[in-house]
């Protein structure tokens, strides 16, 4: 009857250890969709985004025919985006169309009756707004990818996640930082 404790005491502490292992798997596995899921939010965002340039390209175009640089420049870098994969390539993009739309801002800037265009207005204000939801699901994508890599890197979780298949994600920063650090003008 003696061997009887301590039988119970290592099958205890097998049970604790295994509901403990079995709760963090699932965690683990819930701030990872959570985080694929704000990813999804950001290629919608760009997408949108990336909708609108040509729009916003050919309106321009309109009334700045001999900038075809600029639109070219504007073009590749939307076609970049849309191609990018993962958070690293999408960061790099980022950075180039940024930089092209602000020469496209800056052209329309030199053009009053484009300013005072309907068409351009609406674009304008579409713009903005699906700039600012780039914003928030940039946000929401590294706040998530922030609790995930936490989780997987304190103690105990970093002795068993990497085991059980987790690894830290990446988060979505612009490579070049100035690219961003002056978001294209677009009030007029």
């Amino acid at each position: 009857m003696e061997w009887l404790v301590p039988v119970l005491i290592v099958v205890a502490l097998v049970v604790l250890i295994g509901i403990y292992l079995w709760a963090t798997y699932n965690s683990l596995v819930q701030l990872n969709v959570r985080v694929d899921e704000a990813w999804s939010g950001i290629t919608v965002q760009l997408t949108r985004r990336a909708d609108l340039i040509p729009n916003l390209i050919e309106t321009v175009k309109g009334y700045a025919a001999h900038e075809k640089a600029v639109f070219e420049n504007v073009t590749r870098a939307r076609a970049e985006t849309l191609s990018a994969a993962g958070p690293g390539a999408a960061g790099i993009a980022e950075g180039h169309l940024q930089q092209a739309l602000r020469s496209l801002f800056a052209v329309a800037e030199a053009y009053p009756q484009l300013q005072a265009s309907h068409n351009f207005l609406q674009l304008q204000h579409a713009f903005v707004d699906t700039e600012d939801k780039v914003q928030a699901a940039r946000r929401l994508y590294n706040g998530g990818v922030r609790d995930f890599n936490t989780k997987i890197k304190v103690f105990p979780n970093n002795m068993f996640a990497r085991g059980l298949g987790f690894t830290e994600r990446e988060f979505f920063e612009v490579a070049d930082s100035g690219a961003v650090s002056a978001p294209p003008r677009v009030q007029f």
